[in-house]
């Protein structure tokens, strides 16, 4: 029975000794923000690489998203006279959900898993070590930039989706569908309101933190060589998107009761 206890708790300890160390990260970073110097070069950088060169894939995400979620909305509205309904829909799950949580996935997979990869092998070279030699603090240099460029892109990121979303339903309901302009957008007005837009970008802020703090910390205490930092990125994205996917749930039972 003790030798079951053991062996049922050592996973349960591990996570928790993980998780331990993430919230030690955060804390370090979030200390090492009141802290001069703020190097803004590095933070506009990181914001580059997190959010112009992730542009691209994000409205890919959000013009087929919309333009799916239209034809399947319309498909089912259609049963019963309600195709009115399909821009005001495609609207609600771009802003609350969709919107944030694919950006966010999207966003792991590119620039997550970068952040993990670029870390990782700082470690395993001992460039991490050299910039303890050389009085820079890494949590300084090099966490805190990435954490709020994954902070503040992501609802930046999350708006474009959204508009590209909405516009592709637009697309495919007017052009395709046939679906009354001056309805598919009157309901759109009437019935997304402000809450709905701004909920859905302190999601995705939520979201960017997640991802950029994984990816850091999957990076930051890589340790096997090459193959360690293959591990770590790997490591980064599944556990990230599992994060991100299991706080919207929470998020979205206190934002939209």
């Amino acid at each position: 029975m003790i030798r079951f206890l053991e062996l049922a708790g050592k996973p349960i300890i591990a996570i928790c000794e993980e998780f331990g160390r993430i919230v030690l990260l955060l804390f370090s970073a979030i200390g090492w923000l009141l802290r001069p110097p703020l190097r803004l070069r590095v933070i506009i950088k990181q914001m580059e690489f997190v959010g112009v060169n992730s542009l691209s894939i994000v409205m890919i995400t959000g013009a087929f998203s919309g333009m799916v979620f239209a034809l399947q909305s319309y498909y089912g509205f259609r049963m019963f006279g309600g195709e009115g309904l399909v821009g005001v829909t495609v609207a609600l799950a771009m802003t609350r959900e969709l919107g944030p949580v694919f950006t966010a996935l999207m966003v792991t997979g590119r620039a997550g898993s970068a952040m993990a990869a670029e870390l990782g092998t700082m470690r395993v070279t001992e460039q991490i070590d050299a910039l303890y030699t050389m009085s820079v603090n890494p949590v300084q240099y090099l966490v805190l930039p990435r954490i709020l460029a994954g902070t503040l892109m992501l609802p930046v990121l999350t708006i474009i989706c959204d508009f590209i979303g909405i516009a592709g339903a637009y697309f495919v309901g007017i052009s395709l569908l046939k679906i009354n302009s001056g309805i598919f957008m009157s309901r759109i007005y009437e019935l997304v309101e402000m809450e709905d837009i701004l909920n859905g970008l302190i999601k995705s802020a939520v979201f960017g933190l997640i991802l950029s703090l994984v990816g850091c910390y999957k990076g930051f205490y890589t340790k096997g060589g090459a193959e360690g930092v293959g591990k770590s990125t790997t490591e980064s994205v599944v556990y990230a998107s599992v994060a991100i996917l299991i706080s919207d749930y929470f998020l979205t039972a206190v934002m939209f009761r």
